[in-house]
């Protein structure tokens, strides 16, 4: 194997998924997930650094899922890999954003607790929304 670009995170979501729609008609979820790391230092007293990953959603499987049952505070698990781009923002300065992504056929993602109340039934406690490059439906009778 010569690399290996791959992500896993648990952590909370900061707030309410933003969905959006591309040009090509495309759905889009981003995610904003703080994932935090606790240790003792050495005078035994609990420390906690807190830090903030985006996640963008592409696949449109996944992007329903969140779509339907996160919301801010939500925790979740997710799998993705790890891509940086460059934008210019309104100033024409040109700015750099890494982001965990999700592509249309790769992508993991996993309800930890809770989902959305409400009139619909209840969200189970786990919900898992999984694609692989891998189409296992070759409807073999056995």
């Amino acid at each position: 194997m010569s690399s290996l670009n791959k992500v896993m995170l648990i952590g909370n979501l900061g707030r309410d998924p933003e969905v959006r729609t591309v040009n090509s008609g495309q759905k889009v979820v981003n995610l904003s997930l703080a994932v935090s790391e606790r240790w003792k230092n050495a005078n035994g007293e609990t420390q906690t650094r807190t830090g903030w990953v985006k996640v963008v959603v592409w696949n449109e499987r996944i992007a329903d899922v969140a779509e339907k049952w996160l919301k801010k505070g939500s925790k979740v698990y997710v799998e993705g890999a790890l891509q940086t781009r460059k934008w210019t923002d309104k100033d024409g300065v040109e700015r750099y954003s890494t982001e965990v992504v999700l592509q249309k056929f790769r992508g993991e993602l996993v309800m930890l607790g809770e989902g959305k109340g409400g009139d619909d039934a209840p969200a189970p406690t786990t919900r898992t929304a999984k694609t692989s490059n891998y189409d296992l439906d070759d409807e073999i009778p056995f």
